[in-house]
């Protein structure tokens, strides 16, 4: 099987969320499996230069941007043994950050389009394009509106994911003819929403199968709450939508290798603690093993759930726990977390910045990791903290549901605990929970037993990926 992956970030290149991590790890997994799996992204002023300097110019074309040509570099480098391909213009893509341009309309659709100029000169033909979110969701529309009669095209098939159907690259209808190069009714009609133009919604429409990043997300995103608007279209499309959960990089992410960690360790809780005296020190919290440390890692906005621990925090920190955070986002939560650290100096320790190094050393350190989220698709935090032996407490909605069994003291099955209902004290009670059974260590050790057989390595998804490619491909 031929694959290409087009995406707007990927790890090692570009970063800004679970995205970049995703298209870092399955392409790996899907070669260890047997595929021939290549990756397209634009080249990012960000990217790293030693990484730039090792790229090589295969192709120059003009790319269309609706009435207009536009220069594009088709640039390789190969690295670990697989090969990426870069789309050079340094009009769109020599800035600093990723997104959030005005411009980003026309940026991604010449991306879009140059993806599917690039492919003859690539030396590769790919049997199914996988496009990742909005920022790909051009692709299919073009493919089947524009190349579909050109030889070499008319075989590909198309997989298009949703990471996240909040965002959805929304843009004026005057884009269509002016920048995306469609105009006929039909594309009208099937690219408009609410008066502009929605390049998810051209993804989902003209896509070959739909997956997204957990089972449960792909039922919830076909009702109303959680549908942004697509819930309708979705449920048309069910049986092309398939629910395939996130896995984490073993290689990337091992507590046993990890340079980060004071002590490495695999599933020893003696070398877990001697990691949390080490932050403890390094974050000026009171050096103590038998507190539970409580740790949320994530960007602070609205949907991770934090309205929920501003109603309550007092409360939390009334249980004797001391609480670690890290990341950054809306200033409200920022302030709140920076407040609590001054109020609380002896239990609350938060650092409003992106720091990897930091992160995980907290994964390695924490007792507990607080994940509370208002809807979450997959996430990636909770399989992290699960990795490092930090039992999640979560909201049982989207990936965390999936991923998360809530602990029976009375069976002794599960790892984590969890809250159906978005409600403060059904969280505080959950935390409560947590903490009292952290403090009876017979119940503790046997949850982390049982924590310590999981595996959300990509290997089973990426099994789940390649039969969807080899079934919409017609090669089963």
């Amino acid at each position: 099987m031929n694959i290409l992956f087009a995406a707007s970030e990927a790890v090692p290149f570009v970063k800004t969320g679970g995205l970049a991590d995703v298209i870092g790890a399955l392409p790996k997994e899907l070669r260890r499996q047997g595929a021939d799996v290549r990756l397209v992204l634009p080249k990012y002023a960000d990217i790293p230069w030693p990484l730039q300097e090792q790229m090589q110019t295969i192709a120059v074309l003009n790319i269309p941007v609706g009435w207009r040509n536009q220069y594009c570099g088709v640039q390789m480098l190969e690295l670990d043994g697989a090969l990426v391909y870069f789309l050079d213009n340094e009009y769109y893509f020599r800035r600093h950050g990723l997104y959030g341009y005005e411009d980003d309309a026309e940026r991604y659709a010449f991306y879009c389009r140059a993806v599917l100029e690039a492919l003859p000169h690539l030396g590769f033909q790919p049997d199914v394009i996988h496009c990742h979110d909005w920022q790909t969701g051009l692709i299919p529309v073009f493919l089947k509106a524009l190349y579909g009669g050109r030889p070499g095209y008319g075989g590909m098939k198309t997989v298009f994911t949703i990471h996240n159907l909040k965002y959805q690259g929304v843009f004026p209808s005057g884009v269509l003819q002016d920048i995306f190069g469609l105009h006929d009714y039909y594309e009208w009609q099937n690219l408009e929403y609410y008066g502009g133009v929605n390049c998810m919604k051209g993804g989902l429409l003209y896509s070959d199968r739909i997956t997204t990043v957990s089972r449960t997300y792909a039922g919830e995103i076909q009702t109303p709450y959680y549908g942004e608007g697509m819930d309708g279209l979705l449920r048309q499309r069910q049986h092309d939508l398939h629910g395939i959960v996130n896995g984490i990089d073993y290689e990337l992410y091992d507590p046993m290798q990890d340079e980060a960690l004071a002590v490495p360790f695999r599933s020893s809780l003696a070398k877990k603690r001697s990691n949390k005296a080490a932050l403890q020190d390094l974050v000026s919290l009171p050096r103590d093993e038998n507190v539970p440390m409580l740790a949320l890692i994530t960007r602070l906005v609205h949907q991770k759930g934090l309205d929920l621990i501003a109603a309550v925090l007092p409360e939390i920190l009334d249980m004797g726990v001391q609480l670690v955070v890290l990341g950054t986002g809306e200033g409200r939560y920022e302030s709140l977390f920076r407040e609590a650290a001054a109020r609380y100096p002896q239990q609350v320790s938060a650092h409003i910045t992106f720091n990897d190094d930091l992160a995980r050393k907290i994964y390695a350190a924490s007792d507990l990791f607080l994940m509370p989220s208002q809807f979450e698709p997959c996430g990636i935090g909770q399989l992290l903290a699960m990795r490092y032996l930090s039992v999640p407490i979560v909201r049982e909605t989207g990936g965390l549901k999936d991923t998360v069994m809530p602990y029976n003291e009375y069976t002794g099955e599960g790892w984590g605990f969890s809250f159906a209902d978005y409600n403060a004290h059904d969280m505080l009670f959950t935390i409560g929970r947590a903490v009292y059974f952290y403090r009876e260590g017979k119940h503790w050790e046997h949850l982390i037993h049982n924590m310590r057989q999981l595996d959300y390595s990509w290997v089973a998804s990426a099994k789940a990926y390649l039969d969807l490619y080899r079934e919409v491909s017609g090669k089963a």
